[in-house]
């Protein structure tokens, strides 16, 4: 008997589960809904912060007349506030249940 078929018989003896309920226990739902929300809210501060403090530069280095090599800072900081705030709406649009058109469904699902 090669290692194939040992394998393969020990893998037809295996019991998969089926669950009844396939949806998570509502205590840990509400622990990660509450750590994606503080998740989120810190992504947001982040991206405030790095606005803020890329202006502060940019206003310190114009005063002293260097030119604005800031701008790609700015831009970066910028382009991280657009992926923090439309993470949460992709996840939602790519997880939807589908009405049978495969992908997303076409309405993100609200959280509760």
């Amino acid at each position: 008997m090669s290692p194939l078929d040992v394998y393969l018989t020990l893998m037809r003896a295996v019991v998969v589960p089926n669950p009844t309920n396939p949806s998570a226990p509502p205590i840990l739902q509400t622990k990660v809904l509450t750590a994606l929300n503080l998740l989120a809210w810190a992504g947001t501060a982040a991206g405030v912060i790095g606005v803020l403090v890329t202006g502060a530069v940019m206003a310190i280095s114009q005063r002293r007349g260097d030119g604005g090599e800031h701008m790609g800072r700015l831009g970066w900081v910028l382009a991280g506030c657009v992926l923090v705030a439309s993470a949460g709406p992709l996840v939602s649009w790519i997880f939807a249940p589908s009405d049978g058109g495969g992908g997303g469904g076409s309405e993100p699902t609200p959280v509760p």
